[in-house]
């Protein structure tokens, strides 16, 4: 697991470490987006999960890791250089990181397509969350990197959207995201974690995965949802 100190240091750039790589491993093989959801609603976190309107472009894409922000606006003009900050933006993306761009919900701008996919595989992310369009799905789905995304629509943001800054606290569907909180995505949706408390986030989820084991089992065997809950306290 991993404490606050070291979420400080992923958000001010610092490389991977094994321990992130199994934490990483030990989400998306044991746990899930709603198991962590009712644990952060155990730690008074009730406002993690990012709206239903985003969706994966792959139904079986499934990921955890450190969020690399990246923030854009709607324009309405073609800008000299238009690319420059999202070049430097996706360049920076480190090893175990999940991109997490905010557009403001727009439905002008498609920021993310097969291009920024490659390059931010290519750079060790490990899916991207885009609060708004994206384009080239086929290619993405190709390429087999996972993106949630509110929308297709086959654009480019050049004069439509520009990215201002990147690894900078932003909204992304109604959650707070700061760089280097946890962010875990499937098919139910996704949940951000905040750096500081994602050791017991996790912890409370798998034992609450645990209860739940045992919980179906006895339900198969015949007892009674009354009888199972009273004893685990899961639904």
């Amino acid at each position: 697991m991993v404490n606050k100190q070291q979420g400080n240091q992923r958000a001010s750039g610092r490389a991977i470490q094994d321990a992130d790589l199994q934490l990483f491993e030990h989400i998306e093989k044991n746990l899930y987006t709603a198991v962590l959801s009712d644990s952060l609603d155990e730690l008074g976190y009730r406002d993690q999960a990012m709206r239903e309107t985003i969706r994966p472009l792959m139904p079986d894409a499934v990921f955890a890791g450190w969020a690399r922000t990246i923030l854009c606006v709607d324009v309405y003009h073609i800008q000299e250089n238009p690319y420059d900050i999202e070049i430097e933006a996706v360049d920076s993306i480190l090893p175990g990181e999940i991109a997490v761009v905010s557009t403001g919900d727009s439905k002008r701008n498609a920021p993310w397509g097969e291009l920024l996919s490659t390059a931010a595989m290519s750079r060790g992310a490990r899916g991207a969350v885009i609060d708004g369009l994206v384009r080239d799905v086929r290619k993405i789905q190709a390429l087999g990197f996972p993106v949630f995304a509110t929308g297709i629509k086959p654009v480019d943001s050049r004069g439509r959207g520009l990215v201002i800054d990147f690894n900078v606290p932003v909204e992304c569907q109604g959650v707070l995201v700061t760089p280097g909180d946890l962010v875990v995505a499937d098919y139910d949706g996704v949940i951000v974690v905040p750096a500081a408390i994602v050791d017991e986030t996790v912890q409370l989820a798998t034992d609450k995965v645990e209860r739940e084991d045992h919980s179906r089992a006895e339900l198969m065997s015949g007892l009674l949802l009354r009888q199972v809950y009273d004893k685990h306290k899961v639904l």
